[in-house]
């Protein structure tokens, strides 16, 4: 497994990621089909990304196809550019297999090495797996946000949680 940072030429796989991410959980923020971009819209939005300081995504690749991924995502302000947002997804079928602690380990790495002091993530409330890695990788709750989705006409509670840096 190659964990590494996303580049150009990886924005047809990383549109097919995404997508199949869609289609295989209800636990990304998009519904299948919802994700209408073409690889060119696709190419420039890793290009705005790696075009700041305190963006980057990072991938899990196997067997030259991409099977994950972790988005940092910091802030744009002097009084919150110490802050980033992260986004993460695994395929099914390569879950449970430590590729999310690689990349939670890159993730901070990198963090520390670009100063920033704050990661944080929402999730939601019944995705027992995810919350036991996020504990795991030092993560806190800090709050919940009460029927902050809906899904499948069911409302859905998101936990906020976040980890302090060095």
């Amino acid at each position: 497994m190659d964990i590494r940072t996303i580049c150009e030429s990886d924005s047809e796989a990383f549109l097919l990621l995404g997508n199949t991410l869609d289609e295989e959980t209800q636990f990304m923020m998009l519904e299948p089909g919802e994700r209408n971009l073409t690889v060119e819209e696709q190419r420039q939005r890793i290009l705005a990304v790696l075009g700041r300081d305190n963006q980057t995504i990072l991938v899990a690749e196997e067997e030259n196809r991409l099977v994950g991924f972790l988005g940092i995502f910091g802030e744009g302000f002097r009084r919150n550019q110490h802050c980033a947002y992260i986004v993460i997804g695994i395929l099914q079928a390569y879950t449970g297999q430590g590729i999310g602690k690689q990349l939670f380990a890159a993730a901070e790495a990198w963090a520390l090495e670009k100063g920033l002091h704050r990661l944080e993530l929402t999730v939601m409330r019944h995705n027992d797996r995810a919350i036991r890695l996020y504990h795991q990788m030092g993560f806190m709750v800090e709050g919940i946000k009460q029927d902050s989705l809906r899904v499948n006409d069911r409302y859905i509670d998101e936990i906020y949680m976040a980890k302090l840096l060095g």
